[in-house]
């Protein structure tokens, strides 16, 4: 999720944290320790100013598995917390923990996903119906705050609005389970290889990706109407060749790594010059597939003269980024 969602399920924990006697939630110690909670399997964001190559294939890694989540982060906050502020251990881990396996759970739910599972397997888990940053949960989250700023009961409302959300994940992975099989019938006589319905900001608009075992198809759903927009030919194996020159760049392992449905097209350009351009079919927005993976190669030489992975766009831009 985004990190308002994140720092507001950080808010919620305040109010829900009135249960227990032995801390007071509303004190700047307790709020610091638990809303840092809340973001900080986030920190890895700090590897964009290394590179995207790096960002993108370590971003919800190793930051949201098991050992960080029940082990490094809340000893860390609640050690910080006992001598920082004199709060006690023992609540103040549960606490930390809490809010931190809220956060990397809730990650699940989006395209991107997480590897919580880690170290056991090193799989991401995109369940794909929760949109990054969505508006109803945000509105929900919000209203807690205020109902309780108002006087309401913390713990009470926070079962009612996680209720809330509960049956609202439930109606959104039932409305894509819906669309799933809506597309599943558009191709009765061909195998469907893998399906990707996924969510935009708009509630009744989701994206649509799926493999057949000649094509690639992508589109939209609008309500219970499937529009597909692109059908690309399913293209033969890369050659050996050029693929040994491509496949230990950084930006392509970080890009097929993260990737789950994509294509590649190979265009000679200037000077003698290989473009290769493996293109996500996962964002099409606009016309446009904004998440790449462009290099330019000398076959020649047997060397990559440049490459770059990351969200772009438009071309021009793409262009800038590669050069």
């Amino acid at each position: 999720m985004d990190t308002a969602t994140h720092t507001l399920m950080g808010g919620t924990l305040l109010g829900l944290a009135t249960l227990d006697p032995s801390v007071d939630p509303l004190t700047l110690g307790f709020g610091a320790t638990v809303i840092g909670a809340s973001l900080i399997p986030d920190i890895d964001t700090i590897l964009k100013m290394k590179n995207n190559a790096v960002y993108i294939k370590n971003h919800r890694g190793i930051t949201h598995s098991i050992p960080f989540t029940f082990i490094i982060w809340p000893v860390l906050l609640a050690t910080i917390s006992h001598f920082a502020f004199g709060l006690p251990f023992v609540n103040m881990y549960f606490w930390s923990l809490l809010a931190v396996f809220l956060h990397v759970f809730v990650d699940i739910f989006n395209m991107y996903g997480t590897q919580m599972i880690r170290p056991l397997r090193n799989t991401w888990i995109q369940l794909g119906f929760i949109n990054t940053i969505d508006i109803p949960i945000i509105m929900l989250l919000s209203s807690y705050l205020v109902l309780w700023f108002l006087g309401l009961d913390p713990i009470i409302l926070f079962i009612i609005i996680y209720s809330i959300i509960a049956i609202y994940y439930i109606a959104r992975y039932a409305y894509q389970q819906t669309l799933k099989r809506r597309v599943r019938n558009l191709f009765p006589k061909e195998e469907i290889l893998s399906t990707f319905i996924m969510p935009t900001i708009k509630f009744f608009e989701w994206r649509v990706a799926l493999k057949t075992e000649h094509s690639f198809f992508v589109g939209r759903a609008f309500k219970s109407q499937i529009v597909l927009y692109d059908q690309f030919d399913k293209m033969k194996p890369m050659r050996d060749d050029l693929y040994e020159i491509i496949k230990d760049d950084e930006n392509f392992r970080s890009f097929t790594y993260f990737s789950s449905i994509y294509r590649y097209e190979i265009t000679a350009i200037e000077d003698g010059l290989t473009e290769v351009r493996y293109i996500d079919l996962r964002y099409l927005k606009d016309g446009h597939y904004p998440f790449v993976c462009i290099l330019k190669v000398n076959e020649e030489d047997k060397v990559i003269i440049s490459s770059f992975t990351g969200w772009v766009f438009s071309e021009d831009k793409l262009q800038q980024k590669i050069k």
